[in-house]
């Protein structure tokens, strides 16, 4: 299957996929189903997960045939995103697909290709990329993390924080310091040497953990010291798909905001007749739409493998992080009192607008990029 050439209007085998995938996440990630699996340690349902990849082939939707994939492209594994997000999605497939194997295919190394990706393309292996730790910083000078050839192998020593679905992984991709430079290895999830802890955050839709490394044994994958410019374009091109799926939570929380509006009623009235409704709800619609513009440019950089990617990543991300913020909270000022109660589903989607807009970079460290490539 080859990439779609267009972005923005979809064709019919798009919409076939967007309908399949909207009445699989309606069935199973209705909001009894999210919160249930909030309050697990685990944070997924195996039996959705693996019809996710058995039945739907969603881990493996962009990853080449010749790996065990669909070989289908970005523009429809934005698609996919923009679904999930707006599902509010229990289920380790960002992280198993943005980041983890995204890295593996752009790592240059057809060895370790040809072992792992063909597990997660499957829904068999769940996998997760290793790189914030304690300090916070996600350039290659914050890497801390040391790998070591000891007795001819490979050994990790040093800790990792924020690891989506860290605590789960069947496999994890870590981003180590070695003498020759910064180096990507493979660590099996039972490795000893390794522990990991779940980590409480704002946002349990999408659980995070803290890996501790005390000689882990791994596996090099590429080069020991050039993994960074792989590691970049990875981090780009979670960041597109990242900012579908905020868009697809944003234009969720506009839809029960509307919906609120059409039958609250208030002295008589919908309370969606007042002008300040209607000019909160017109704002929250103009930043939907807006972010989708803004992802659409994304994908069409995603698409075409084109040098301005980390420019398209940053603004999409950057823009999309603030507008489902003030989407989430316009929905949760429609609804009033009743949005901010533990009962309501709006606040779900403050809470995963919250942690979206920190993961991979916040919207402040974005601008800080695009100002760099500006010269400033």
């Amino acid at each position: 299957m080859t990439e779609t050439a267009s972005v923005g209007v979809l064709s019919d085998e798009q919409l076939q996929l967007r309908q399949v995938l909207r009445t699989f996440l309606d069935r199973h990630s209705a909001e009894p189903d999210v919160r249930r699996l909030m309050a697990t340690d685990e944070g997924y349902d195996t039996r959705v997960w693996r019809q996710l990849g058995g039945e739907l082939g969603l881990p493996g939707l962009a990853i080449p045939e010749e790996y065990g994939g669909s070989g289908f492209g970005y523009a429809e594994l934005g698609l996919v995103f923009e679904e999930t997000g707006r599902a509010l999605l229990c289920a380790p497939y960002f992280g198993t697909v943005a980041l983890a194997a995204e890295v593996l295919l752009r790592a240059g190394d057809e060895s370790a290709a040809k072992d792992l990706l063909p597990g997660i393309a499957a829904g068999e292996t769940i996998a997760a990329l290793a790189l914030t730790e304690p300090g916070g910083r996600r350039d290659e000078g914050g890497i801390t993390v040391r790998a070591e050839r000891v007795a001819g192998h490979w050994q990790l020593s040093g800790v990792k924080t924020h690891v989506l679905d860290g605590h789960t992984a069947d496999l994890l991709l870590v981003v180590a310091r070695t003498d020759a430079g910064t180096g990507l290895f493979a660590v099996d999830g039972s490795a000893p040497g390794l522990r990991r802890t779940a980590e409480r955050t704002i946002d349990q839709t999408r659980k995070q953990a803290r890996l501790d490394f005390s000689g882990a044994p791994a596996r090099l994958i590429g080069d020991a010291g050039s993994a960074w410019p792989a590691i970049e374009r990875t981090l780009s091109t979670a960041a597109v798909l990242l900012a579908a799926e905020q868009l697809g939570g944003a234009s969720r929380a506009l839809e029960l905001a509307v919906d609120y509006a059409k039958i609250r009623e208030q002295y008589g009235r919908a309370i969606g007749s007042f002008q300040a409704v209607k000019h909160r709800l017109a704002d929250m619609l103009t930043d939907v739409e807006c972010a989708r513009s803004a992802v659409q440019d994304g994908l069409r950089a995603l698409v075409a493998d084109a040098e301005d990617l980390p420019i398209a990543a940053s603004v999409a991300k950057a823009y999309c992080s603030e507008a489902f913020t003030r989407v989430a909270a316009g929905a949760i000022q429609v609804h009033g009192g009743i949005g901010f109660t533990w009962e309501h589903s709006v606040q779900l989607y403050f809470k995963r607008a919250k942690a979206s807009e920190l993961l991979l970079g916040t919207p402040a460290e974005h601008r800080a990029r695009l100002g760099r490539w500006l010269g400033l």
